[in-house]
């Protein structure tokens, strides 16, 4: 998520009277940005303003202060927006986690294209060719992995379970998620008093959870060994509730399920005709719906005929891979991955998927790769899903020269902005079509794809 910051630390002598402002535009974080008006102290002064939309006059209490721009709270909307739309979580404003949901959800997805847009002209001094129509999915109901935060709160006597509120600070209270799957969603109440009435409900400090086709699986991380109470007390709640319990003592190596055996994790690409096995903390797009037309369109763009050679960066468990490898027929496919672990489950899930012409291949995507065996191997296509961080690092090791296309799929606008600049102003390559998918609505997220051509030969 790019843009500024979720909160700063208050300072002293904030002037704390209300102030009606004019909202400008969307800020990358979802916050409403203005400029205080003539009179003010601060007057042309940049406002990042929580709960405000564009369009809309409001009045405004500040909260925080920093050099270039002020926080603020809205008090109220006094002329509203059209856009605007009652939230559907009671606990929106308070929990981080869904910070648009009083936009509609077709304004969402044009102000995520504009984030977009923006941060390649500014950042990238570039721009596409065309614009990709938007990728949309199922708006409720999505988030199959993520972490909720744990927190004993002894002046209210209970166990909040949830995610972090605005103040990261502090945990939010919650009953019940919408953006979440509902078999977990709306159990929070009864995951909060399952912990509740734990005697390890202090060195609880999260809870993980990913989902499967058939199975959701919580990670229970305690930083003192459970009794034997408190294991049959999770073993009736996973029953119960239709959870496969794991617990977390140390670090990820240290996950295991409770009691024995555990159901395996995974799910289906049914247009590939390929299944993903994972364990509970491995990285996977939160999104099954939209992963699997994000995976769609990334073919499409990559355009892979027969006997091509591709290599596929930041491969993770194979969820690019393995489609490329059955689109590639008779060609080969080549992933490359830093953690070592996904590597080994993405052979595994070759191998599972009876699939002979895909290899992978460990590294450290952000160092020297002089000495990688696959970078001399020669590729036709390039397919990359970087981290946050982006890919800069690699696309300056990597022979260019000769590659047909390169799709680069990107969960942070900023950095694929930058690499997109280095390869259209430094490499010379085209920046044929770029566009927005909402793998997370109603957060400030912004995933988005482009496709990029080689340069012209003279």
């Amino acid at each position: 998520m790019t843009g500024y910051p979720l909160s700063l630390r208050p300072v002293a002598r904030l002037d704390q009277t209300p102030k009606t402002v004019e909202i400008q535009k969307l800020g990358h974080d979802g916050r409403g940005v203005a400029r205080w008006p003539e009179g003010h102290a601060q007057a042309g002064k940049a406002v990042f303003v929580a709960g405000a939309l564009p369009g809309e006059t409001v009045s405004v209490q500040q909260t925080a202060r920093s050099k270039h721009f002020d926080e603020a709270k809205t008090l109220e909307v006094l002329i509203a927006s059209p856009d605007r739309v009652t939230p559907r979580c009671p606990h929106f404003g308070v929990c981080a986690g869904c910070v648009l949901q009083h936009l509609s959800e077709d304004r969402q997805i044009e102000a995520k294209q504009q984030v977009l847009l923006d941060n390649l002209q500014r950042i990238g001094h570039v721009a596409p060719a065309s614009v990709l129509p938007p990728l949309r999915g199922a708006a409720w109901g999505y988030r199959r992995k993520g972490r909720l935060s744990v927190r004993r709160v002894e002046k209210k006597d209970k166990t909040l379970v949830g995610f972090r509120e605005t103040d990261p600070r502090f945990v939010a209270d919650l009953r019940e998620c919408h953006t979440v799957i509902p078999q977990l969603g709306f159990k929070l109440e009864a995951l909060a008093a399952l912990v509740d009435g734990m005697d390890a409900r202090r060195d609880i400090p999260q809870i993980e959870f990913i989902a499967g086709d058939a199975a959701i699986a919580l990670v229970f991380r305690h930083l003192q060994p459970l009794s034997d109470a408190d294991k049959d007390k999770l073993a009736a709640f996973g029953q119960a509730q239709g959870f496969t319990i794991f617990l977390q003592p140390g670090g990820n190596d240290s996950v295991h399920p409770l009691g024995g055996e555990a159901p395996q994790l995974s799910f289906r690409l049914p247009q590939w005709d390929v299944e993903l096995l994972f364990r509970p903390l491995d990285f996977i797009q939160v999104n099954a719906k939209l992963n699997e037309a994000m995976i769609a369109r990334a073919l499409d763009l990559l355009d892979v005929q027969p006997g091509e050679r591709v290599l596929d960066l930041f491969c993770g468990l194979g969820n690019f891979t393995l489609p490329l490898a059955r689109a590639s027929g008779d060609g080969a496919v080549i992933g490359v991955e830093g953690d070592a672990g996904l590597v080994a489950r993405a052979r595994l899930n070759a191998e599972h998927n009876g699939m002979g012409n895909v290899r992978f291949f460990a590294a450290d995507l952000a160092q020297d790769l002089a000495g990688q065996p696959w970078l001399k191997q020669g590729f036709d296509k390039l397919l990359l899903d970087p981290a946050r961080a982006g890919a800069i690092e690699v696309l300056k090791q990597l022979p260019l020269k000769g590659l047909k296309k390169i799709v680069y799929v990107s969960c942070h606008p900023g950095s694929l902005a930058r690499d997109a600049g280095w390869l259209v102003n430094e490499a010379g390559w085209t920046l044929r079509e770029a566009g927005v998918m909402d793998m997370f609505p109603h957060t400030a997220h912004v995933e988005s794809i482009a496709v990029f051509d080689p340069p012209k030969k003279n």
